[in-house]
């Protein structure tokens, strides 16, 4: 029995002693395994960026370099990477324990240069790039550093807006030696080195929109010059995609796509129209409305050079033969010349429209005219010129007149040499309306296209006026021209509501103001406003007039001003549409017209407000 005892206490220890063994070598196994960490960034120290650099000797014109760079977290080691620019040979030092090295390389070369660190893991860390320059002998001239191409990246597809691309690049203005840098864009569809146009040349830009075909390779680089030397980029490549356009809407070509678009037009869409001529024989006409959110636009199409321009010429002279009739409101329409329509222009019955650059000349009535209860519409950098009947009675340039109803603006607008007025606003069967004149210049109106007089009234701006010469019609002007009418530059006309004029100029009219005494005016305001030569008439029932040129303490005489010349006011508008720089009735440094105002609340420089429409 003792023997048995003891064989089973053997027993049960040699199970003990392999359980714990198998225990011991299972922890084993499972033992966490840590995996190195990924290597932090090394910060480039010395060559310093875009600098020359300091070199040591020099063996058949090869130079020792000194790369340094700070220790990054968690690498072991680290490999030196050097490009030379020019050539694109690449410099490997591979796998260094240290932190700087002395490499040799070839002078008077840009070179660029940065380091990866590593460790034991799989995974690497690139620094950020740095260029400078190895000298080149005394006295001898540095290689610019090439661009760097930025876009479209190699191997990319980009699809052409409008058939354009733009390539960007990065480059300076000048070299380290001080010396300005020029670049050549070559971007063609054979290898980037063939001849590029002209206007490719001596580019002081860093990016250029070019013209592509659509689904085809191209090939592009820049060449850097400094006057004396050059350095090529390397050489990318893109895809085009399929053409795309740059404008949302219906694009018209033909007079029967635009009828047709009109017709079909719904709030929110816009209509882009070719430049070129449009032939039309009868009234175009637009009766359906856009809406405070969604208005319908009318527009010339962006990206041409030419405008459109709609040719009424072929229509008989007659009241119903308008060009445009806008019936509708919440219309946008920008960019048009109309031209010879057999009555008005463009006449706007609607509300809230807004008409932006556009051009009406030669028509047998008033170039644009709102009436029929037109409200709240804006005319901005518009022109109206030329316009006048057979007869030699009748066409103004602008008119908010008759029926018409209140808050019309007018902002940036210039009418000159219409047979009548440049702007008319005479009522009939509307009273207590509001319109409103901003920037705007009234020039030789009164006088024919070929400079005669025309016979008509010949008023720069006529204020109002009505067939019982009772009605009101209340006119504000602001920084307004009126030169070389045949007639009143500003005329009140049997006009009995309010007129002010804020900054405004009269020069050289047949009278510069006739706000008569008869029928007068229930209020007329004039402030900070200049007049050359005599006043004529300033008449109303209540006046407040202050602060003026003709007042006591100013001699107002052609030496307060850059020009009198007002042959440049009717020049070519800028590319936005804007007025063009003008120097007429600018003031002299010495002008006692400078800071002499008084605040209407426009701004102004200095310490006041100056007089006229420019200031100082």
């Amino acid at each position: 029995m003792r023997n048995s005892i003891n064989i089973y206490s053997v027993k049960l220890l040699l199970i003990f002693l392999m359980g714990s063994l198998t225990i011991s070598c299972s922890k084993d196994d499972d033992a966490e395994i840590i995996a190195p960490l990924t290597p932090g960034e090394a910060e480039l120290v010395l060559p310093l960026n875009n600098t020359q650099c300091e070199i040591g000797d020099v063996i058949a014109n090869m130079a020792e370099v000194a790369f340094e760079w700070n220790e990054a977290s968690d690498a072991e080691m680290y490999d030196l990477v050097i490009t030379n620019l020019n050539t694109q040979e690449v410099t490997l030092r591979p796998n260094l324990t240290t932190t700087s090295l002395v490499v040799r390389l070839e002078r008077g070369n840009p070179y660029t240069w940065n380091v990866v660190s590593k460790n034991s893991g799989e995974e690497t860390t690139t620094s950020d790039s740095h260029r400078f320059y190895v000298a080149g002998e005394p006295g001898t001239n540095n290689a610019p550093f090439p661009a760097t191409l930025v876009s479209p990246a190699s191997g990319v597809t980009v699809s052409p807006v409008d058939g354009m691309v733009t390539l960007n690049w990065e480059a300076a203005s000048t070299d380290i030696d001080g010396d300005p840098l020029t670049y050549t864009l070559f971007a063609d569809k054979v290898d980037g080195n063939q001849e590029p146009p002209e206007e490719w040349k001596g580019l002081t830009v860093s990016s250029m929109e070019v013209e592509v075909e659509p689904n085809t390779i191209y090939y592009w680089r820049i060449e850097t010059s400094d006057g004396k030397n050059t350095a090529f980029s390397n050489t990318l490549s893109f895809r085009t995609g399929e053409n795309t356009s740059s404008v949302e809407g219906t694009v018209v070509s033909t007079s029967q796509e635009i009828l047709d678009a009109i017709s079909a037009a719904v709030p929110g869409e816009n209509i882009y129209i070719r430049g070129g001529d449009y032939i039309f024989d009868s009234t175009i006409e637009i009766n359906t409305s856009g809406s405070a959110g969604n208005v319908i636009s009318l527009l010339a199409h962006p990206k041409d050079d030419t405008r459109p321009k709609f040719d009424f010429s072929s229509m008989s002279e007659n009241s119903s033969n308008r060009g445009i009739q806008l019936n509708a409101s919440y219309w946008y329409i920008k960019g048009i010349d109309v031209y010879k329509a057999g009555d008005n222009g463009l006449n706007i019955t609607g509300n809230n429209n807004m008409i932006e650059f556009c051009t009406f000349s030669e028509c047998a009535d008033t170039g644009l005219q709102l009436d029929s209860g037109a409200s709240d519409n804006t005319i901005l950098n518009s022109d109206s010129y030329f316009n006048a009947d057979s007869t030699l009675e009748n066409a103004d340039g602008f008119a908010s007149k008759l029926d018409v109803g209140t808050g019309n603006k007018f902002v940036g607008c210039r009418a000159w040499q219409n047979l009548d007025d440049g702007w008319d606003g005479y009522l009939r069967n509307a009273d207590n309306v509001t319109t409103i004149y901003e920037n705007c210049w009234a020039i030789e109106n009164g006088f024919l296209k070929d400079g005669t007089p025309s016979g008509g009234d010949g008023n720069g701006f006529k204020t109002g006026g009505s067939d019982d010469k009772d009605l009101k019609h209340d006119a504000i002007y602001i920084n307004s021209i009126a030169v070389g009418n045949a007639s009143d530059g500003f005329d009140h006309n049997s006009n009995r509501g309010e007129v002010i004029l804020y900054n405004c100029i009269a020069y050289d009219n047949g009278r510069n103001y006739a706000f008569g005494s008869t029928n007068p005016l229930e209020n007329l305001v004039i402030k900070n406003s200049v007049v050359l030569g005599e006043v004529g008439s300033i008449n109303a029932t209540s006046l407040d007039v202050t602060n003026n040129s003709w007042m006591e303490g100013f001699e107002t005489t052609p030496d307060d001003f850059v020009s009198i010349d007002y042959s440049e006011m009717t020049g070519p508008r800028k590319a936005d549409g804007s007025l063009p720089d003008v120097s007429f009735f600018h003031l002299e440094a010495d002008s006692d017209l400078i800071d002499n105002g008084v605040d209407v609340g426009l701004p102004y420089n200095g310490s006041a407000p100056d007089l006229g429409a420019f200031e100082y």
